[in-house]
């Protein structure tokens, strides 16, 4: 069963921890962050982005594969399944494939037409008991297309939208998507306090989980970020691992071509790399 994203942030946000939300990108991708959750009795949030979505057949065979997987898996530890960087359009999708938890990234709107559409998706949200992320102030990077140079959010802005009841807000603190640049500023952990200090106990959300050293993650989750966001990390994993099969000749021999046999490193290399997110998270153990 999926649960919302609310509860466990909540909790991870008084315990001083953050969520991995993990992006999904197929079947293996999904059993293989399902199976080291539950190995690691930690909360987990699937993210699919919109991109992902349209590849995947749409939202619908997503939450249909999902909710089956934590079935057929026996997972009992909290699911969430979550659009990421949504547009109105796509949030609208997802509430009705029946997602569990629903971001909308209204930043490239003015501030005023993100609080309009934020809020009508509040109360959509609120009804059907989901949870909801809202974004501030564009995070650097390319994210389906959208792409934004490293930016740093208004901490007067987070607050507007944190109060309209949303229930998690990412806000640009210098982070990137995908590989950060060699020349790359670091996070600005002064904006970062003072969009806590204005927002409450509202859990903040870093996006472009990948590339950040481990001592920026740890501070940034003892300022208030209670869901870390991962993808570009699992996909690079991935791809090592089966060039590593393919250019040994693996491949080649036996029934090695068999997509079971051939997706197999990659499928435990992103095991592996949850794990480890997991553990610099501090999520372990707190299903």
């Amino acid at each position: 069963m999926l649960v919302s994203a609310k509860e466990m942030l909540t909790k991870a946000h008084a315990g001083h921890y953050a969520v991995g939300q993990f992006n999904i990108n197929n079947l293996e991708w999904t059993k293989a962050i399902l199976l080291t959750a539950q190995e690691q009795k930690s909360p987990v949030i699937l993210g699919v982005s919109e991109g992902a979505g349209k590849y995947m057949c749409g939202y619908k065979t997503v939450a249909n594969m999902v909710k089956a997987m934590i079935d057929e898996l026996g997972i009992t530890v909290p699911v969430a399944l979550h659009l990421d960087h949504g547009s109105y359009e796509g949030a609208k999708k997802c509430i009705e494939a029946g997602f569990s938890s629903i971001m909308f990234d209204g930043s490239h709107y003015s501030i005023e037409e993100n609080i309009a559409k934020t809020k009508e998706l509040v109360a959509e949200c609120d009804s059907l008991g989901l949870s909801l992320e809202a974004e501030v102030g564009s995070i650097g990077g390319e994210e389906d297309g959208v792409v934004g140079a490293g930016e740093v959010a208004d901490p007067n802005e987070c607050k507007m939208i944190a109060d309209l009841g949303v229930t998690m807000l990412a806000a640009g603190i210098g982070n990137i998507h995908g590989k950060y640049p060699e020349n790359w500023a670091g996070l600005s952990f002064d904006t970062l306090a003072k969009i806590q200090e204005l927002t409450g106990d509202m859990p903040l959300v870093l996006h472009g989980g990948t590339g950040i050293p481990a001592d920026m993650i740890k501070k940034a989750i003892s300022l208030g970020v209670s869901k870390i966001n991962v993808n570009t990390e699992c996909q690079l994993a991935f791809a090592a691992a089966t060039r590593e099969y393919i250019e040994a000749g693996k491949d080649q021999s036996g029934k090695g071509f068999d997509p079971r046999k051939l997706l197999a490193p990659g499928f435990e290399a992103i095991k592996a790399t949850v794990k480890e997110k997991m553990e610099l998270f501090g999520s372990i153990g707190k299903a």
